[in-house]
């Protein structure tokens, strides 16, 4: 289909049906309220003490740092000052605007540790025996207090990726303070299968009281934290045997020459639920999941799935992603996607005076949609206001929705495992989306391309010859313009144009972390941070958490990392190998660097609240931020309850 041909079908698409009229493009985007998150961390020469600015700041107010009742410092402009004179015994408070933080102590090893309840492992229904292991995290402002709480999946060991079969144990959610204090436990049941395209649990303030809910999928049997039941608890719909012939090489077992799909411990009938809880984890409203595994309803032959998916044992269909997402240009909604192989479907929900609605709903099977809008997600999708109307896209791998649900674009480049989207070249006005793709038989050989994220047009591509599994795109060489970019499908390192600037790159390219002082960003892979040194083309480890471990197998993700304390560097957070704790992980390092908190840019904001999607991806904000930037605008936001 060509470009002119694609725009026509564009503008006859039909597919969305809009359900909420948007708000002006002048409405300001609602925000947590949040609080300093004020933090001392012990380091080499001192404590630092770091703290939030907010977008409501004036660029020239003072920051005051006490210690120990005395006034040590002001600064302005910027929000952390390494004490040369603190220690271990030190308590400090900051103030500004006449308003004095509570008292906070340093972090006595560089870290702060919180204790977790380790459930109970069991065994399934074939004798298997299994554990559980604490997996992805996002935050969320729970009781409106203006400190994040963390929200915690534990996955259990015997969790399946969709293309195997077998059994899994319930996957629970728990939620934790920062002090360490477990608040509740969700038990989302035998009726929804851990695995990590399975449960995507979206935390934000969805109605704008100032306490944030999680909107997810869950089903017959799922356990609020008070033991209230959703639908019929004594449902069973776990298959419990059975096998398919199938095309599809992974997860399949061969038999006679054949390649069989096993159903055990797969769920393919009974309803299916969107429900949103509170933040003290109650469930506050339940509506029906769409859309259903086929149009029928909740139930239908392997056959019949095979047609409406492209196979017939829920690979394709049960493969879930979601996303939070400002469309209205004022409060944030939830959307909730379904499959991307092929037929791809997603539906945003509004959360307002007690009632989960849908916005809209997206089918790229619908009449009028052209094909090109099947099979191009990824096994993760992202959120940005890419055309500046002030609301929210969803890019969705090689194509983009728009913020009323019909399609925006599509690159046609189908498939990939990873992706990221912000201001990746600044001298290009917009945001660019970059990206690596598996099917390279049908698109052209390409591996990785960075694409303008408005139109979709594809500004430049490296080849490959098979899958591409790995990418990244972020600032780790000064003397090039904005994001560098390097993937699995060469070893070479290019620049936002698409230039090679090096014939060498890090090994490492799963997940990314402002650490250091300077403006470029270090490399997250695993347990280790490391920094690109652009003159040796090497990279050598700033921190090593001995004795804590990443998720997600090959992907090597953290259970969380973001900007969710002190100044704008970002905070790792990995699990105990003993999956008894968590440890935050903090910079000791002070940076000359002031900027708001990266929790109030929207773009920001909305990719910790997605970055528990499947495969994991680093959050990007809506503006450069690397070596040469210009001072970014100030959020347009309010915070009021």
């Amino acid at each position: 289909m060509s470009a002119k041909t694609l725009f026509r079908a564009l503008l006859l698409a039909t597919a969305a049906t809009t359900l909420a009229g948007a708000a002006s493009a002048e409405a300001l985007r609602h925000m947590e309220k949040l609080d300093r998150g004020a933090i001392a961390v012990k380091g080499e020469g001192g404590v630092l003490v770091s703290w939030r600015i907010l977008a409501g700041d004036a660029d020239s107010l003072k920051f005051d740092v006490w210690r120990d009742g005395k006034k040590v410092k002001t600064v302005s402009g910027v929000s952390n000052w390494l004490d040369p004179d603190g220690g271990s015994a030190s308590s400090y408070q900051i103030q500004a605007t006449g308003q004095k933080t509570a008292l906070f102590k340093p972090w006595e090893n560089g870290w702060l540790d919180i204790p977790l309840d380790l459930p109970a492992g069991g065994t399934t229904p074939d004798g298997q025996a299994y554990t559980y292991t604490a997996n992805d995290a996002s935050v969320g402002d729970l009781d409106g207090d203006g400190d994040y709480e963390i929200i915690l999946k534990w996955d259990p060991t015997d969790s399946h990726d969709n293309s195997q079969g077998g059994y899994t144990a319930p996957v629970l959610l728990d939620a934790y303070t920062l002090e360490g204090k477990k608040l509740w436990r969700i038990d989302l049941g035998k009726n929804i299968r851990a695995g990590a395209h399975y449960t995507q649990f979206m935390v934000e303030d969805y109605d704008g009281d100032g306490k944030a809910e999680i909107i997810m999928k869950t089903a017959d049997g799922s356990r609020d934290s008070k033991g209230k039941v959703i639908g019929d608890p004594n449902a069973d719909w776990v298959s419990k045997d059975g096998e398919l012939e199938q095309g599809d090489r992974t997860g399949s077992v061969q038999r006679d020459g054949k390649l069989m799909a096993q159903f055990q411990g797969r769920i393919l009938s009974g309803p299916e639920y969107l429900s949103v809880f509170n933040g003290k984890g109650e469930v506050v409203d339940t509506v029906p999941y769409w859309p259903t595994r086929v149009p029928e309803g909740d139930t239908a032959t392997p056959e019949r799935q095979k047609e409406i998916w492209g196979d017939g044992y829920g690979n394709r269909s049960e493969r879930y992603l979601a996303g939070v997402a400002w469309l209205d240009g004022h409060l944030p909604s939830a959307v909730m996607a379904r499959g991307y192989y092929g037929r791809t479907t997603m539906a945003a929900y509004d959360y307002r005076g007690g009632k989960l609605t849908q916005r809209w709903a997206f089918d790229s099977t619908a009449p009028g949609v052209p094909e090109a809008y099947s099979g191009q997600g990824n096994h993760q999708l992202s959120i940005a206001d890419v055309d500046s109307d002030g609301r929210d896209e969803i890019i969705y791998g090689s194509m983009s929705i728009d913020d009323n649900g019909k399609p925006l674009w599509s690159a046609n480049l189908f498939h990939g495992d990873a992706m990221h989207v912000g201001d990746l070249d600044p001298e290009r006005p917009g945001l660019e989306k970059f990206g690596v793709h598996e099917v390279v038989k049908r698109n052209g050989g390409i591996g990785s391309a960075m694409l303008d994220a408005r139109t979709g047009e594809v500004l430049w591509t490296t080849p490959a010859d098979k899958d591409t599994g790995r990418g990244i795109a972020i600032d780790v060489d000064p003397r090039y313009p904005g994001s560098e970019a390097w993937a699995s499908n060469d070893g070479k390192m290019y620049s936002a144009k698409g230039q090679v600037i090096s014939e060498t790159r890090p090994r490492q390219q799963n997940f990314a972390v402002w650490w250091d002082g300077d403006l470029l960003r270090e490399i997250l892979d695993g347990n280790t941070i490391s920094k690109w040194d652009w003159t040796t083309q090497e990279t050598r480890p700033l921190l090593v958490a001995t004795g804590f471990t990443s998720n997600n197998g090959t992907k090597a993700t953290p259970t969380l990392s973001g900007d969710i304390l002190g100044d704008w560097r970002e905070e790792v957070v990995l699990r105990a190998e003993d999956n008894k704790s968590l440890r935050i992980f903090s910079t000791a390092i002070p940076t000359q660097y002031g900027f708001v908190t990266l929790m109030q840019d929207g773009q920001y904001r909305a990719a910790i609240a997605w970055q528990n999607t499947a495969y994991n991806q680093p959050p990007h904000p809506s503006f450069h931020l690397g070596d040469g930037m210009k001072t970014p605008p100030k959020a347009k936001i309010e915070t009021g309850n």
